[in-house]
């Protein structure tokens, strides 16, 4: 840190004498030898070496008023004040206003760096990309906020670079880079809690930033592309698998009512309405078949909306009333007092909500009581606080060996009952991925003869909070 300058010249006397000594001295030394062969008579002599040194202290004294001057110069020229009482003496008076030029042009300088730095800054934070700065020790020391978007969990304060940072194939290419090597794209692929597939490059800074940057590591999340292909071959490979049998069904028909049943009005009707339930059980397939496509594309992105889900729940219920009552079932509906709106994707989680509700409609027994509550838990077993959706139907159960594998697509318990019902199999499918996005669980319950228990839970994050801003992230 530079040290500020004195109030003024040390030692006052000190350079007054100095200064009168050195005009007296050669003269006082010549009228001294003058004197002595009497060419000047010493009266004389003495008054002119008087003289001398009173010019002396004179000339020291305006010197040391000028130095003290140059001072005070200097220090306003330092805060950035405008310049008064300049020096007499020309040189020092040079001096004074060369530096009051050098400080203004050093604070435009410095204005323009720091206005340059403010807006390289706001361009790195404003990056699509994420980029994270590592000092030395390869620990975090800055991110962007894209970075800060894409590694901070739900309810959480901060960012969690840990998973990235022990990553093998980063941890090389970091240290290549602290050795000055040339850079190379790796590919990171991080499992939890969401998969994410990138592609990090890690560069050597130098000379390091000041806050002890070293090594900048860019990325760049090929997730999306990634799921695009494959969304497309997973729509084929189901589009070929579960559309055929209704599409076989439907030119079987066909045939029938062009041929041995051209003429019978009764068969023609009866087809037809059989014909009507294949063609709507495509378009529900291929709806859902979409629908999850889409939720798979979008997995890896965190929700940005606010969902009130006592609202979802009783919009749903209300929505589903005709069915409800047509099965002479009836819906009941708790509200924890304590559930208020969190961040998450609306639309989705009325996706959610609608289809456990639909299930329970589905599988429950005729009469039966559907039972949906919205409740809030607390933080437990490494579990941060929530809110959940539970929906428990009376009806048959199912089977424990079949529980875990309820979510996987177009599983069905009973094949024939899920297709006379309208069931495309897509249904929790779309409930899981829709809860991977949001960093829930779906934990289900059941047993045969008595029912069944769908619990969608999600991590409270309050729909006002909102995420830090600050750089520093620890890893």
């Amino acid at each position: 840190m530079p040290q500020s300058l004195p109030d003024r010249p040390a030692s006052p006397t000190l350079l007054v004498a100095g200064t009168a000594a050195a005009i007296a001295a050669v003269p006082g030394a010549l009228l001294a030898g003058l004197a002595a062969f009497e060419i000047v008579s010493e009266r004389a002599a003495a008054i002119l070496a008087a003289a001398f040194a009173l010019a002396g202290t004179l000339a020291g004294l305006i010197i040391y008023r000028d130095l003290a001057r140059l001072v005070l110069v200097l220090k306003r020229a330092e805060v950035g004040l405008p310049l008064e009482h300049l020096p007499i003496l020309p040189p020092l008076k040079r001096i004074a206003e060369a530096a009051g030029r050098l400080a203004d042009t050093l604070r435009d300088r410095t204005s323009e760096v720091d206005r340059l730095a403010g807006a390289a800054v706001r361009v790195v934070e404003g990056l699509p990309d994420p980029l994270i700065v590592l000092d030395a020790e390869a620990r975090p020391v800055m991110l962007n906020g894209a970075a800060r978007e894409l590694f901070t969990p739900p309810a959480a304060e901060g960012p969690d670079l840990g998973a990235l940072l022990r990553h093998p194939g980063l941890r090389t290419a970091v240290e290549r880079a602290g050795r000055g090597e040339r850079p190379e794209a790796v590919s990171v692929t991080l499992p939890v809690p969401v998969e994410r597939e990138l592609v990090a490059k890690a560069i050597g800074l130098d000379p390091p930033l000041r806050n002890g940057g070293r090594i900048l590591v860019t990325l760049s999340d090929r997730t999306r592309e990634r799921r695009v292909e494959q969304m497309r071959a997973d729509f084929i490979a189901n589009a070929n698998h579960e559309l055929r049998t209704p599409l076989t069904s439907l030119l079987g028909f066909i045939e029938t009512l062009r041929g041995p049943a051209a003429e019978d009005r009764e068969a023609q009707q009866r087809f037809l309405a059989i014909m009507a339930q294949e063609a709507h059980r495509m378009s529900r397939l291929i709806d859902d078949m979409l629908s999850l496509s889409r939720i798979e594309m979008m997995e890896h992105t965190a929700p940005k909306g606010v969902a009130d889900l006592p609202a979802l729940a009783r919009r749903t219920i209300e929505a589903l009333e005709p069915r409800i009552a047509a099965r002479r079932m009836r819906a009941e509906l708790s509200v924890d007092p304590a559930v208020q709106p969190i961040v998450g994707d609306p639309d989705q989680l009325a996706q959610v909500v609608m289809n456990l509700i639909d299930n329970a409609v589905k599988y429950g027994r005729d009469g039966g009581v559907i039972r949906v509550r919205v409740f809030a838990t607390p933080a437990q077993g490494g579990r941060p606080a929530g809110v959940a959706v539970s929906v428990t139907d009376d009806g048959a159960g199912i089977p424990r060996q079949h529980i875990p594998r309820l979510t996987e697509r177009f599983y069905r318990v009973d094949v024939a009952r899920s297709r006379a019902i309208g069931g495309t199999g897509l249904g929790l499918a779309i409930v899981k991925h829709v809860l991977n996005r949001h960093r829930g669980l779906l934990d289900i319950e059941s047993e045969e003869g008595k029912g069944s228990t769908f619990t969608a839970w999600l991590p409270a994050v309050p729909a006002e909070a909102t995420r830090p801003v600050a750089q520093p992230a620890a890893a």
